[in-house]
């Protein structure tokens, strides 16, 4: 019987980011030769936005997260506030576009990088040529998820690896043929980075060994390939919005119907 296994850790010696720093230089550093052929490294995506000066004053949040709008999917009044869930401008569907005041610098909210996957492969290229290494590279976010409580870590950024394994066409272990499995690999890889990186200790890049297989050419797909598309997306909008637009549509094809028999 084959075995296999995956090994997690990260990786220490990171202080503050600031703007202009080279996340591959501190990564290769903080690796010290620990890293391998076929490795995964997973990094927060707060670091990245810091090392790109993706900032703004944090007075700014509210309208930082309209100038990151694209589409309201839902929007709910709570006694602090509202929460807005939207689509940014990264394809990404999140609360709040995605603006975060968690592990930022006193008085300033980040943004997400402006480009994810092409951060992803940037960093995956200066790490290959600094270590001379097959090396994958993930950014990852924390977002909530329909139906699910609590939060996870999904791959935003990608390159160097597969994200998703299509698994169509072959069979399970009773012969039966898998016609719809897809399996979102890069999600899975950013969440099991999150139980090392974790949310309050300071270690923003977790290494995943094991998963070889998966790290492949740097012009291969990135995260976004796993944005559900707008006409296959079921559930587009929130409830009450969907029942307003419903009402809305309804509404007017009635008015429409009685200026037909007037």
């Amino acid at each position: 019987m084959e075995l296999f296994g995956l090994k997690v850790f990260t990786l220490g010696g990171f202080g503050e980011i600031t703007a202009g720093d080279d996340l591959a230089a501190l990564i290769a550093e903080a690796a010290r030769s620990r890293l391998i052929d076929g490795d995964i490294v997973a990094v927060t995506s707060k670091i990245v936005s810091k090392a790109e000066g993706r900032a703004v004053p944090a007075a700014d949040r509210e309208q930082a997260i309209t100038d990151e709008t694209v589409r309201i999917v839902a929007s709910r009044a709570y006694p602090g506030g509202v929460t807005r869930i939207v689509e940014n401008r990264q394809g990404l569907v999140m609360a709040a576009a995605g603006v975060d005041t968690s592990n930022a610098p006193a008085g300033v909210v980040l943004l997400l990088p402006v480009d994810p996957d092409a951060s992803a492969r940037a960093l995956c290229t200066a790490l290959r040529e600094r270590t001379g290494l097959r090396l994958g590279v993930l950014i990852t976010d924390t977002a909530g998820r329909p139906w699910r409580e609590g939060q996870t870590d999904i791959a935003i950024g990608a390159a160097g690896l597969v994200v998703l394994d299509d698994l169509r066409g072959t069979t399970d272990v009773s012969g039966r043929r898998l016609d719809v499995t897809v399996a979102a690999v890069a999600d899975e890889i950013a969440g099991a980075a999150d139980l090392v990186k974790g949310k309050t200790s300071g270690n923003p890049v977790a290494v995943l060994r094991g998963l070889g297989r998966l790290v492949g050419d740097l012009d291969a797909v990135g995260a976004r390939a796993l944005q559900r598309p707008s006409d296959t997306d079921m559930f587009r909008l929130g409830t009450a919005e969907a029942r307003a637009e419903g009402y809305r549509e309804g509404f007017a094809a009635g008015l429409a119907a009685a200026a037909e028999k007037s």
